[in-house]
């Protein structure tokens, strides 16, 4: 009877989560974040830097969504082509539709091919290579808005880690005045606790000071499905449940990158 009730109770939250979700997807809600001090909404050039081609939709796609909706320009900086089998040129193509399933341009999605950021554990990036890119970008794009992982990387991939301190790198050196934001890795439990961790997400960007911290939900979780599954060459068992189980499939919360 008890182990009944404990999975009653566990059911009903995930229903009552996939409610909210649903809600938000036919009300959007107002978020706050890249809100001006008026409460009106900018629209700003936005760059999100990866390391591999899938991570836009396995990790970001709530924060895509939410900014494409919203009219923001989206651009996205791949580092490494995803070449660690051999695939890379497939998986470059499969990150050209993914985007355009997330509504992001083709021309503005941007895959390196180059020696220093080869996809693979083990292998170590050169950051200040990757600062320099990621600041051309800036340059070049008008760039007001970056958006990354954090220095755990969602999954501990030493490639998703250097790219944070890649972008980190950048903001201390470079001379140019630009907002940076992280995605907050999470503990095993919440990460795989799929559309439940709105409810944590929600409180931790709620009770973060100085607006540090959002919490964005996904509006659109089909899309981002849809989007994840242009990966063919990735596309398989294991990860479809990790998108249809994962919390970074329903909620992005990021986090201020400070000087």
């Amino acid at each position: 009877m008890e182990w009944f009730m404990i999975f009653a109770s566990i059911a009903v939250l995930w229903v009552a989560s996939l409610c909210k979700i649903l809600h938000a997807s036919f009300y959007p809600y107002r978020s706050s974040f890249l809100n001006n001090g008026a409460g009106s909404l900018q629209k700003r050039n936005v760059l999100l830097v990866i390391a591999h081609p899938d991570d836009e939709s396995m990790f970001f796609s709530p924060t895509i969504n939410q900014l494409t909706s919203r009219g923001h320009n989206v651009h996205i900086l791949c580092m490494s082509t995803g070449n660690a089998d051999g695939m890379g040129n497939v998986r470059k193509e499969e990150l050209y539709r993914a985007s355009a399933t997330l509504k992001v341009p083709i021309q503005q999605v941007t895959v390196m091919d180059h020696p220093d950021f080869q996809d693979g554990f083990g292998k170590i990036w050169n950051t200040s290579l990757l600062s320099k890119i990621v600041e051309k970008k800036i340059h070049d794009h008008a760039i007001d808005i970056i958006v990354t992982f954090d220095n755990y990387g969602v999954s501990g991939h030493c490639n998703h880690r250097d790219v944070n301190h890649g972008v980190r790198f950048m903001l201390d050196t470079s001379q140019q005045e630009i907002e940076a934001w992280e995605l907050v890795s999470t503990n095993i439990i919440r990460k795989y606790s799929g559309p439940v961790d709105i409810w944590f997400s929600l409180w931790s960007a709620q009770n973060s000071l100085n607006g540090q911290m959002h919490c964005l939900l996904n509006e659109n979780p089909r899309r981002s499905y849809a989007a994840m599954s242009q990966h063919l060459s990735q596309w398989v068992w294991f990860r479809k449940l990790f998108v249809s189980f994962s919390s970074y499939t329903y909620v992005n919360t990021l986090k201020k990158i400070n000087k």
